[in-house]
């Protein structure tokens, strides 16, 4: 059961970056790539020049990857931070004496019950980062 929860999570984290990508990073790449194009375009402009004008038009992409990755980490500690409260919770209960049998079926349904939990922030998190790169537009 923890094992599904599992993979719904993580189907539903890679569906939603891929919607990310698609929508947002992608078009922010094609710009990226032009804009410093542009910048290796000016013959009369130094080495020096050309690489802080390549380095201005990398900025809003090295942002929006900066905004994804944070998000991403945030929402791994929460899922971290649910995991490991059940596997206290099942170290206690063997601690004080319980079935291993039932203690697993505990652990297990505290798993799944973390899964679900996650799952229903994932929309939440995918507006907040579309929302943010498209601030950064």
């Amino acid at each position: 059961m923890a094992e599904a929860a599992q993979g719904r999570v993580q189907a539903a984290v890679e569906s939603a970056v891929q919607a990310l990508e698609r929508d947002r990073i992608r078009g922010m790449q094609g710009a990226m790539f032009r804009c410093s194009a542009r910048c290796c375009e000016n013959s009369a402009a130094s080495m020096q020049e050309v690489q802080r004008c390549i380095e201005r038009c990398h900025a809003p992409l090295a942002q929006a990857q900066a905004i994804v990755t944070a998000e991403l980490e945030h929402f791994q500690d929460r899922l971290s931070r649910c995991t490991l409260h059940c596997n206290d919770k099942a170290r206690d209960a063997l601690d004080a004496g319980g079935a291993e049998a039932r203690v697993r079926g505990q652990l297990d349904s505290c798993l799944a019950t973390c899964g679900e939990e996650h799952l229903r922030l994932i929309p939440a998190m995918a507006k907040k980062m579309q929302d943010s790169l498209a601030a950064l537009q």
